[in-house]
């Protein structure tokens, strides 16, 4: 990787550490741009038009939303093809999905309440706790998921627990003898209930020497930088080649669209459909700050609807 990919994050982010382990794996440098913990994002807003999630990854001119995208980008710029979610057996991917999914909103569900409002205080204060929860709870309005609570969270999370024991008693790592993203999916839910219970892991033997051994992979070579510095590198570069789109579009090359979340965090982004692929959306945005910019978004769990 050439120049180092910029990753607009914050530290707290469950998701974001699943791509800071990535970059441990490899040793690779990478920047750092940290953001609020919720919208308004100024550094990050302008470059995205407005899409709500976070981790996101950027490279020059062109952005890259959603983690699974991200770990895509990153298998190719850091030529590890471990970190491709295709290139994963079906068994770790069925634990990957389950981790991202059911288990990832029973993680922070699973911590009893008060115990939780502790976390929270200590981390954003008494006025930021009540912005932090007031957004949580916008970011979920109208999903398609719903987060358990109490012991229902807690079943849900044992159940990963015990079927990462099992999965490891025949292999070093999730995806077999090597880390990979595998270990990441699985490991960043179990990352965010510890961090939010401030307790360690109550998981068997095999998967708390996993989860030490992913712990201690860290995050390669970290860079601060500054808002004007991604801007800068947003508007001193032009996106790279668009790749070639399918043939069957369900929406013309060249039309303006809308992409969004389908299950949460639903805000869309505006734009020119620039390219879709078989797995990828890329629309062009123009911002007079920038010019033209390329934003790719995957197109499992994304709506793509025309602009009337």
């Amino acid at each position: 990787m050439n120049e180092p990919l910029i990753l607009h994050h914050y530290d707290g982010s469950p998701y974001a550490e699943k791509i800071r382990l990535m970059f441990g794996l490899t040793g690779a440098r990478w920047s750092s741009l940290l953001c609020p913990v919720q919208p308004p994002r100024p550094s990050l807003d302008p470059l995205t038009g407005g899409y709500r999630r976070i981790p996101v990854a950027q490279l020059g001119a062109d952005i890259f939303c959603d983690t699974a995208l991200i770990a895509k980008e990153l298998a190719v710029m850091l030529d590890c093809p471990a970190l491709d979610p295709d290139a994963v057996d079906a068994e770790a991917a069925a634990l990957m999905d389950y981790a991202q999914g059911k288990a990832f909103f029973a993680a922070i569900g699973a911590v009893p309440t008060p115990r939780l409002l502790v976390t929270m205080l200590g981390m954003f204060g008494p006025v930021g706790t009540v912005k932090f929860i007031k957004d949580r709870i916008n970011l979920v309005k109208g999903s398609t998921v719903r987060a358990p609570q109490g012991e229902k969270a807690r079943a849900v999370l044992n159940t990963l627990i015990d079927d990462l024991e099992a999965r490891l008693e025949t292999h070093q790592w999730v995806g077999g003898e090597q880390a990979s993203v595998a270990d990441f999916a699985t490991f960043h839910p179990l990352w965010l209930h510890v961090s939010c219970s401030r307790r360690a892991l109550d998981a068997g033997p095999k998967v708390k020497a996993w989860y030490q051994r992913v712990s201690e992979i860290g995050h390669g070579h970290r860079e601060e930088i500054a808002k004007e510095q991604a801007f800068a590198s947003a508007r001193d570069r032009k996106p790279r080649p668009l790749p070639d789109s399918v043939a069957d579009a369900p929406v013309p090359i060249g039309t303006e669209v809308q992409v969004a979340p389908a299950d949460y965090g639903k805000v869309p982004v505006s734009g020119t459909l620039a390219a879709l692929t078989d797995d990828r959306i890329v629309l062009t945005r123009d911002a007079w700050q920038f010019g033209t910019l390329h934003v790719h978004f995957p197109r499992n769990g994304y709506s793509l609807t025309a602009q009337s």
